[in-house]
């Protein structure tokens, strides 16, 4: 009963016309006598922002807020991986042979998240981790790695929840939902960097130039809340010892390192 009582509210609240209504709302200026609230609910660290709240001409300026120079010290040790965003790790495993993840007790399929039989080749018995944004967090995405965009492209038309209940209770949530997926080739191999669009709303604003990308860089931003999936190819990756789950991270903190694949 419960399920059926959460997907019916979630089809509700993330009708075309529900979430073109919030979007224009969040970008209008009558928007601005939320900033000082949504602070406040969502306990944002005003300190670290690179503006004062009076400074945010709408609400969607705040939920894609720069940060002070220097706020995310980046890891540089040549092999080490970093959080592409302030987030909390919902999860981390192992890809399938038969391109499944299973996350919350669910079964989700990597082939249905890249829809490229080509490109997921590659991160079949590989790793994942997914990354959950809340709206409290900072929103922007960095790269995790140095390396080359050998592609990047969208899929899906539709977004429900990414949070804890949104997978739980949602239908494929990960795979289906509108997503924006980047890949990139590092001297030991290939990295998904797979950005979720969250409820309500599916703005993911790519920001990098070219095609090289740095470790710490900028490379995206996020309205409101989403998630993040990182695939590792095979034998690439091995997780940092300090990372469970879940686990609050924040861009710039080392999440593991990468190793050739021999």
């Amino acid at each position: 009963m419960l399920q059926l009582f959460y997907r019916m509210l979630i089809e509700l609240t993330n009708g075309r016309w529900s979430s073109a209504i919030l979007k224009r709302f969040a970008r209008s200026p009558i928007s601005r006598v939320l900033v000082p609230s949504f602070a406040k609910v969502y306990h944002l660290n005003q300190k670290e922002m690179e503006k004062a709240l009076r400074d945010y001409p709408t609400l969607h300026d705040l939920f894609v807020r720069q940060l002070k120079k220097d706020t995310r010290p980046i890891n540089l040790d040549a092999n080490a991986v970093v959080s592409p965003v302030d987030a909390v790790i919902e999860d981390i495993g192992a890809i399938t042979e038969t391109s499944d993840i299973f996350v919350k007790g669910k079964t989700y399929s990597i082939g249905e998240m890249l829809g490229d039989r080509d490109v997921l080749t590659k991160y079949l018995n590989g790793t994942y981790m997914i990354l959950y944004l809340s709206p409290s967090h900072y929103h922007r995405i960095h790269s995790p790695v140095d390396g080359t965009v050998t592609k990047q492209w969208t899929l899906g038309t539709k977004s429900f929840p990414v949070n804890k209940w949104g997978l739980r209770y949602g239908v494929r949530t990960l795979a289906k939902n509108y997503r924006v997926i980047t890949e990139v080739k590092t001297a030991a191999g290939h990295v998904a960097v797979v950005k979720v669009g969250a409820m309500f709303v599916n703005s993911i604003e790519t920001t990098y130039k070219g095609s090289e990308l740095k470790k710490g860089g900028e490379i995206a931003y996020f309205t409101f809340g989403s998630t993040v999936v990182l695939l590792f190819e095979k034998g690439i990756f091995q997780v940092d010892s300090s990372i469970g789950t879940p686990k609050e991270i924040r861009v710039g903190e080392k999440i593991g390192v990468l190793h050739e694949n021999k």
